[in-house]
């Protein structure tokens, strides 16, 4: 069976159902912690639609999950999240301020402030978390070194406000659960070396990820999944594929390059 389809996706969603766990959004869970928890994100990069699709597969599953969304022309579109948060979802910011301002910090937060303010317009906006731009220099996350993000009534960040040293994190980052090598600005400060450590090199289908789901073998997991990867119909399955792969070489490339020029 074909991997990062929605219908794998609905037999890891089920996978949650029949355990333990508590499948959870981002603003949620900085809200109360569970026990068990399986905190459900997804980054609306591109493809809009998929995102509807998956939030209404999530939906008919009883789950709630946080979608972040850019702040571009093809991803800013009020209809498609109205429609996401009327299935109960949690609307976010997917900011990407500095390379917008390309560096500069001033410039960024007035940007991000405009930006945030304008969707919420749209629907409430209680968590942000960056967006991570593989050939930008600026990691975006990095504006809150110099500003507070609370200070505009944000709850939280991903990337800053969970302990991944207690919470699993896998994400569908060039389409597959596993490869670091590819991981360009999906990486974390901490490496999420104390929750992750005793899996390294064992997630990378998601069947993989199903299994593990179904072991509860971790008691808390944060899985971004990326809406426009999944999809069922061939043409679609087949274009982003090859898509990919062709940025994965890329990506290879830049984390080689930059390895290269820590040494």
């Amino acid at each position: 069976m074909r991997d990062f389809t929605l219908s794998m996706y609905g037999q890891f969603l089920e996978a949650i159902t029949n355990t333990e766990y508590t499948a959870t959004s981002v603003c949620d869970y900085l809200k109360y912690v569970p026990d068990r928890c399986v905190i459900l994100r997804h980054d609306v990069d591109r493809a809009v639609k998929r995102s509807l699709d998956m939030a209404q597969l999530e939906h008919e599953y009883g789950i709630r999950s946080t979608y972040y969304f850019r702040h571009t022309d093809e991803v800013f579109k009020p209809d498609y999240m109205h429609a996401i948060a009327d299935l109960g979802h949690e609307i976010g910011f997917h900011y990407e301020v500095l390379d917008k301002a390309k560096g500069d910090m001033k410039k960024a937060i007035n940007i991000f402030e405009k930006e945030l303010n304008e969707l919420r317009d749209v629907e409430e906006v209680t968590t942000v978390c960056m967006h991570g731009n593989p050939l930008s220099q600026w990691l975006n996350r990095d504006i809150w070194k110099k500003y507070d993000f609370k200070e505009f009534g944000i709850l939280g960040e991903p990337y800053l406000s969970i302990d991944y040293n207690k919470v699993m994190y896998l994400t569908d980052t060039g389409r597959t659960w596993a490869d670091l090598n590819i991981r360009v600005k999906d990486v974390l400060n901490s490496g999420g070396s104390g929750a992750n450590s005793g899996f390294v090199g064992k997630i990378a289908s998601t069947k993989d990820l199903i299994e593990l789901i179904k072991s509860e073998e971790v008691p808390q997991l944060c899985i971004l999944a990326h809406p426009n990867r999944w999809c069922d119909d061939t043409f679609g399955w087949t274009k982003e594929i090859l898509l990919q792969n062709i940025k994965n070489i890329g990506k290879a490339g830049i984390v080689w390059y930059r390895n290269r020029k820590s040494l």
